[in-house]
């Protein structure tokens, strides 16, 4: 019997499993809340014609108009302040910071007016909007370009702050945060845009807000986020290497933090490293210094050590190797810890 021929008038589905950088993720996570639910809107600096610095809103114009995919003028403030306006309208904006360190001119809508009318209209309105913030060094690029400034909002009641570090998270957590009724802050490491994996876009999400453990361990747990869980997980493998195996956490959400998975590691491993490219001072490294300090006091054999950015502004390019933490920098603070 003749082999059935295909209908080539017919496009064929796309593969469930596809190699995807974190870049095509949330462009295909964008893609995908947009088409299902006419009232998400994309808007910010360039992201419409250009599709974005970092292309991630690339063909988005082009396939839904320029109703649903807004080029604004340079004006932070007045990115927030619209999509407030529209999200208590009932439609889902998703506004895109540029830059890390532009976030600031916004500082005020976001915590006087996105953290707080849901509170201050006792639950009557809800502000169901996304911030997308591609943040980090590592791209060469001056300060303002450069920037950690999560802490700040981590700090903010009302405001919810998640992480992503690699393509699967990506492509789900977009579309997770754009579903919420909640507003959330969404950082992006920008020095791992481009980084590349298997994403199975037909597999069912795990919750936004919680932790995950990337690599399990017995003599230590390496706790990060964003562009820093590559730094540990490339860390893990290094002392492996050596014949010590650390567990990698990937914290995924900054506030509310889900440190249940970091309670529950460090009372095996007896001691903790918490890596962020942040500067230390009152961060959120220190946060989950202090929350495991409490929880688990009698399980801890060394003290919780911190490996971060330094405590001073963003440097110049040709420097951020020696600001930002590296594989040296945490297998340092591991061989610390281990010999306390």
């Amino acid at each position: 019997m003749a082999a059935p021929t295909m209908d080539r008038t017919t496009p064929a589905a796309p593969a469930p499993v596809r190699t995807l950088t974190i870049a095509k993720a949330l462009n295909l996570g964008l893609r995908a809340a947009m088409e299902a639910n006419p009232k998400v809107l994309v808007m910010g600096e360039d992201v419409g014609k250009l599709g974005g610095v970092f292309r991630i809103t690339d063909g988005l114009q082009k396939d839904f108009g320029e109703q649903r995919v807004l080029d604004t003028p340079l004006a932070e403030s007045g990115i927030i302040g619209t999509a407030v306006g529209l999200a208590i309208r009932g439609y889902r904006p998703v506004c895109e910071i540029q830059f890390d360190g532009f976030i600031f001119p916004g500082f005020d809508q976001i915590v006087s007016q996105v953290a707080k009318l849901h509170y201050r209209t006792q639950g009557r309105i809800k502000l169901p909007m996304v911030i997308r913030v591609p943040f980090g060094g590592g791209i060469g690029a001056v300060e303002h370009h450069s920037e950690s400034p999560e802490s700040y909002f981590a700090h903010t009641a009302g405001l919810k702050v998640v992480s992503c570090s690699n393509p699967t998270d990506a492509y789900w957590m977009i579309q997770q945060a754009i579903d919420s009724d909640d507003p959330v802050l969404f950082f992006e490491p920008k020095r791992r845009y481009y980084e590349k994996a298997e994403v199975d876009t037909t597999a069912a999400p795990g919750p936004l807000y919680a932790s995950r453990v990337l690599r399990t361990g017995t003599a230590a747990t390496l706790v990060a986020y964003g562009p820093m869980v590559r730094t540990a997980l490339d860390a893990a493998a290094a002392a492996a290497e050596d014949g010590t195996e650390l567990e990698v956490i990937d914290l995924r959400a900054l506030s509310p933090m889900d440190l249940g998975p970091v309670y529950e590691s460090v009372r095996r491993t007896g001691r903790l490293v918490v890596v962020s490219e942040a500067p230390g001072e009152s961060s959120i490294t220190g946060e989950i210094a202090a929350k495991v300090q409490q929880e688990c006091f009698y399980s801890l054999q060394a003290p919780v050590l911190r490996v971060t950015g330094f405590d001073t502004p963003y440097p110049p390019s040709k420097l951020e190797e020696e600001y930002l933490p590296d594989l040296d920098r945490v297998l340092d603070a591991v061989d610390r810890s281990l010999a306390w």
